[in-house]
C-alpha cells in the first residue's frame, strides 16, 4: 500500500480519490476509514410511514436553521 495514502486524513483521501478515481486501493482505504470512525453518524431507514413523517420533518427543521 502506498505510504502517503496510509497517513492522509478522510479529507485528503476524498480529495485525492477525486483526482485518481481508477485507484482502487485508495476508495476501499476511504471506506475503511469511514467504517472505523466512530464519530460519523449513521441513521437507519425509516421502515414505517410514522418513521418517513418524523424524518422529514427533522430534516426540514434542519434545514431552517
Amino acid at each position: 500500500m502506498k505510504t502517503q495514502l496510509i497517513n492522509m486524513t478522510i479529507a485528503e483521501l476524498r480529495h485525492y480519490i477525486l483526482g485518481h478515481n481508477e485507484d482502487k486501493e485508495a476508495f476501499y482505504l476511504l471506506i475503511d476509514r469511514f467504517k472505523n470512525n466512530e464519530s460519523v453518524n449513521s441513521f437507519p431507514c425509516p421502515n414505517t410511514p410514522e418513521n418517513l413523517k418524523i424524518m422529514k420533518q427533522a430534516i426540514k427543521e434542519k434545514l431552517r436553521k
